[in-house]
């Protein structure tokens, strides 16, 4: 394990190491997202693809589940690292493999069970409710896999091994995209063939790290003999974890109640906006990258006391994601329908697609600054700032959007509900950050008297 890029890497080369690998994990996460509605879409059935779109928040749970250990493990080891506790970051590392598996049966059992419920809050029509079925069975199945592969997709980058994370991310996405044709379209399997090649994905993702663990160097650990909950080890991964699956589980209730709004004015909206979404995914994901990607170095710094360095981290990046979403936004509004034609063929899909699409990318220039905040804080340790803050964008702020521009505006109110609360969130992340900047100022004071006294 070397820390030469927490301790000696001047702050945009460090960056870089970082967040490049990151950010081309995100992009190959977008594929892997994009990659079952796309060939979902070329079978030419609006009702499939709705499917997909509403079944979309129920996954999604799942990569909650799997970043309560993967994100709050990630911030947890990179501040013992920084704090030289070597020891204890193998007992993180394997706590949050063993907590995976543990959590992963429990979501298998609850997704199985609960099947007629969860198509009923999703919003499930007549026409979808059976392709529906058909793809959570599958997700259900696998779903400890899924949570293991989103674990450790964040865990291994606590230690800096971003590369690793990406070539676990990237096998797992070449998996699908190769096999989603061949089993949604060749073996005409539809929307099943799509969430069998999802979970074949994240078995061969889980593969790679188990083979990781076992033959590579490395400061983590997955061995029996390392797991504990104790130390303070529940507590420090949960404290983080759990406001950082929040988000997700936000995002996750926030889709499944924008889909049974839309659900009301018909299928086709709810493809669209799944389509829509899907598209979106590039400039939000991309910019989420870049945050989770400096965070262990923030972690490290904030761990180290290196508070200089960590500040200009978070300026460094902040002003890399404005320009990537302002790059990424222009292109979108100069390409937006044939962006969402790639996706699906259907007149009147297309038409609502288009309008939704335009509209998401209003906050896209901007947002990417919330999320170095958002993640900023999980690295800290900050567990309140950071549950407030995942709380606001997909819960605080939205839900009561959501049901008054619906009311106010119907159909075109529900699709600006979205962009309203990103920029009202960017708002209430400057509010936080002017808090923990005053306590930053009096940690750096404690620091200078502790250099001065030795």
């Amino acid at each position: 394990m070397d820390n030469k890029v927490f301790e000696s890497y001047p702050v945009p080369k460090a960056v870089a190491t970082l967040a490049l690998p990151t950010v081309l994990s995100m992009l190959v996460t977008i594929f892997y997202n994009m990659a079952d509605t796309f060939f979902v879409g070329q079978t030419g059935d609006p009702n499939q693809v709705a499917a997909v779109s509403l079944t979309t928040p129920v996954f999604m749970l799942l990569m909650a589940v799997g970043n309560i250990f993967g994100i709050g493990g990630c911030s947890y080891i990179s501040r013992m690292l920084g704090e030289g506790e070597t020891e204890k970051v193998k007992k993180i590392s394997s706590f949050c493999f063993y907590g995976s598996i543990i959590a992963g049966v429990i979501m298998m059992i609850v997704f199985l069970g609960g099947m007629p419920v969860i198509l009923k809050l999703i919003g499930c029509s007549p026409n979808t409710e059976e392709y529906a079925r058909s793809y959570l069975t599958y997700i259900g199945l696998g779903s400890v896999f899924v949570v293991i592969s989103m674990a450790f997709n964040n865990v291994v980058r606590g230690e800096g091994a971003a590369k690793i994370s990406m070539i676990g991310m990237m096998i797992g996405t070449i998996v699908n995209i190769v096999l989603d044709p061949v089993m949604i379209l060749g073996m005409n399997m539809g929307v099943a063939g799509a969430a069998i090649a999802t979970i074949i994905g994240n078995i061969c993702t889980v593969v790679f790290y188990l083979f990781f663990f076992a033959k590579m160097k490395t400061g983590l650990s997955i061995s029996p003999k390392h797991f504990t909950a104790k130390e303070r080890i529940l507590s420090g991964v949960f404290a983080i974890g759990i406001p950082a699956s929040i988000n997700n589980i936000l995002m996750s209730t926030a889709n499944i109640i924008l889909n049974n709004f839309l659900a009301s004015y018909g299928d086709i909206p709810v493809a669209a906006m799944g389509v829509a979404m899907k598209a979106n995914m590039l400039v939000i994901l991309v910019q989420i990258g870049l945050g989770s990607g400096v965070a262990p170095l923030i972690g490290y710094c904030y761990g180290s006391g290196n508070l200089e360095k960590m500040k200009k981290t978070m300026k460094f990046s902040m002003a890399c994601n404005v320009i990537m979403g302002t790059v990424l936004s222009l292109l979108y509004l100069l390409f937006t329908e044939p962006i969402i034609q790639a996706f699906i063929n259907d007149g009147s899909v297309v038409a609502h697609g288009v309008r939704m699409l335009r509209v998401l990318m209003i906050s896209g220039p901007v947002i990417g600054i919330m999320f170095v905040f958002m993640f900023g804080f999980q690295a800290m340790g900050k567990a309140i700032p950071s549950l407030i803050l995942s709380l606001s964008r997909q819960g605080l702020v939205f839900f009561p959007v959501l049901l008054i521009t619906n009311y106010l505006f119907g159909l075109e109110g529900i699709v600006f509900a979205q962009p309203v609360a990103d920029l009202a969130s960017l708002g209430v992340s400057f509010l936080l950050f002017i808090k923990i900047a005053k306590e930053l100022k009096e940690r750096e004071k404690e620091l200078e008297l502790q250099k001065a006294e030795a």
